[in-house]
């Protein structure tokens, strides 16, 4: 009772202060109202949008449109809580098409930051409203503008310095407000947008003619543009545009896959796993595609009101959607190849055939590759031949080696390596290509899950503070397993401590910060997905050669593989019969 307050009493707060409590869920920084306020300009029928924002948009953010405005009486409503112009009852939530449907937004914003607001109707009526701490309505008067609203929040949580201090730098919030500009611009390519910060220009996006085209400008270096592709998918209540890069596009993690539902950008694992499974191996391995699903589902089919922020969706049949992506990528990737002219006299099923078990006896025992634990980076060249080599006579495989109904063809032959990339093996009437990437990963992560990772101790611990309370909870109850994994971490007053990694370890710290905290994608699956981190980051990279000894010891290995896809799917091999080779350069 250090205040003087029975803490065991029920008290009821004065509504200003439940106010100022309640909006922080919505307006949580000022990226927020960025998100907010173009959500109404968009649902009040807008062309063209301009946002500009000043000290990271905690000093300023501002939206203006040339929307359908407010007369004089809607606009004294429109701050009030729970005021909206867009549902009626609850049952309205089953057919809502607007962004905005809560009546919270300008009420929290409000509560959080001076609000101004000059808008005009139709009608040519303009007035300009003001507000001041907590919300009270200050004073509302006559103005001058054209048709559409202009709204601006100064001095966010000037009165509430307990959430003040949980802001960010500037230039970090404002490029969480850039984000969500970027996002909305995506979602609406048929409107203008503009992007102001500290009164320089930044983005300016006119109308575009379809989704790619402004995806392409918004997220893509020019010279990228040329290789994105866009897709339709259909099913029943439901249909999906999808803009997808091709394989010249890939990146190192997932930032640049987007996920909108009916406008909104929303926070859907498994719709960027069904693009990801839809376009396995079309991309090198551990990167990740480019690209956006714009689903657009009947509202009746779908749950936007779970989320304050509305960044989650429960949909009704999510399986249906996953399978329509998947399935429309995985057929467009097919169709795209054989356009280009690769594998175009093979299915896909086909060219994925795991038929090396009619000469490869499935039980997976390879005794006769002497293997070797070496704590060393696997990924350079030298750990590649101690891998493959230490002590061991490949003269003959033993009899073991080879299925009972199966032909023997004898000792496989080095036949040389392409591009840098793969490693030709010649056996009996067969030429096998392999991946030496994906072997080698293949090879590290059967090792990662069935054996201890050794743990190398950090000479200086690396520090981070995390950005949600998502991820310190998932740290705090994934701990002991992270150390299972050769992660340990602690936790202090300044944040959190890497003081161990995976020996061999070699990624900076920025990036170990991020590929630990995607970890939570994983779910259950954390020491498969850790397992295929390390090994893709460990296994030899294209482009390093090696010997046609290391060569021949590494293909060995791998034709032996109980699965012969690396941890991400694609094909370690794919082979070609002496046949096939001679009928398509019309040998007799």
């Amino acid at each position: 009772m250090s205040n003087g307050i029975n803490t065991r009493d029920i008290q009821v707060l004065p509504p200003q202060e439940a106010r100022r409590i309640a909006a922080g869920e919505v307006i949580d920084r000022p990226a927020a109202l960025i998100r907010e306020f173009i959500d109404n300009a968009i649902d009040a029928g807008a062309s063209v949008i301009e946002v500009s924002i000043e000290g990271g948009g905690a000093k300023k953010t501002e939206v203006s449109d040339n929307g359908s405005g407010m007369n004089r009486e809607n606009l004294e409503k429109c701050v009030l809580p729970h005021a909206t112009s867009k549902i009626r009852t609850l049952e309205d939530l089953d057919t809502v098409e607007t962004l905005g449907f809560r009546g919270e937004a300008l009420a929290a914003a409000a509560a959080v930051a001076r609000l101004e607001i000059i808008s005009c109707n139709e009608n040519a009526e303009a007035c300009y409203l003001e507000t001041g701490p907590g919300g009270e309505k200050l004073h509302i008067t006559a103005a001058s503008r054209t048709r559409g609203s202009t709204v601006r929040a100064l001095n966010l949580y000037e009165s509430i310095p307990a959430r003040k201090k949980f802001l960010k730098r500037d230039g970090s919030e404002a490029a969480l407000c850039r984000q969500v500009f970027i996002d909305k611009a995506l979602a609406f390519p048929e409107i203008t947008f503009r992007f102001t910060q500290d009164g320089k220009p930044k983005d300016f996006f006119p109308a575009a003619n379809s989704k790619k085209e402004r995806f392409a400008a918004a997220v893509l270096e020019t010279s990228e543009r040329e290789f994105l592709h866009e897709i339709g998918v259909s099913g029943e209540g439901f249909s999906a545009d999808i803009v997808i890069g091709g394989p010249e596009l890939f990146r190192a993690d997932r930032r640049m896959l987007y996920v909108f539902a009916n406008g909104r950008r929303i926070q859907e694992y498994s719709l960027i796993n069904a693009v990801e499974y839809g376009t396995q191996g079309w991309f090198p391995n551990g990167t990740h595609p480019v690209g956006a699903v714009y689903l657009d589902i009947d509202p009746a089919l779908a749950d936007f009101n779970i989320h304050p922020a509305k960044r989650e969706a429960r949909f009704k049949d999510p399986g249906a959607i996953h399978h329509a992506i998947s399935a429309g990528l995985r057929d467009f990737c097919l169709r795209y190849e054989r356009r280009r002219g690769l594998n175009s006299e093979i299915k896909e099923e086909e060219r994925s055939k795991t038929n090396y078990d009619t000469f490869i006896n499935n039980n997976g025992n390879t005794d006769w590759l002497t293997r070797t634990d070496r704590h060393d980076n696997p990924g350079s060249i030298l750990a590649m031949k101690a891998l493959c080599l230490q002590g061991r006579h490949l003269d003959n495989p033993p009899q073991k080696y080879i299925a009972e109904d199966a032909p023997i063809y004898g000792e496989p032959r080095y036949a040389g390596s392409v591009f840098g990339v793969f490693v030709l093996i010649e056996w009996g009437e067969k030429l096998f290509i392999i991946d030496q990437h994906a072997a080698h990963e293949r090879i590290l992560y059967d090792r990662f899950l069935s054996q201890p990772i050794p743990t190398q101790e950090l000479l200086v611990p690396v520090s981070f503070n995390t950005e949600s309370m998502e991820d310190d909870n998932f740290l705090e109850e994934k701990k002991e397993e992270l150390a299972a994994l050769g992660i340990v971490i602690e936790k202090d007053e300044s944040g959190w401590q890497i003081t161990a990694l995976p020996a061999g370890w070699r990624l900076g710290d920025s990036q170990t910060v991020k590929e630990i905290l995607m970890l939570r994608e994983a779910g259950e699956n954390i020491a498969k997905r850790w397992a295929a981190t390390l090994s893709c980051h460990q296994a030899i990279r294209d482009g390093e050669r090696l010997d046609g000894e290391s060569a021949l010891a590494l293909a060995k290995e791998a034709l032996m593989l109980p699965e012969p896809r690396c941890p991400h799917g694609r094909p370690i091999w794919t082979e070609i019969t002496r046949e096939a080779l001679w009928k398509a350069v019309r040998r007799s």
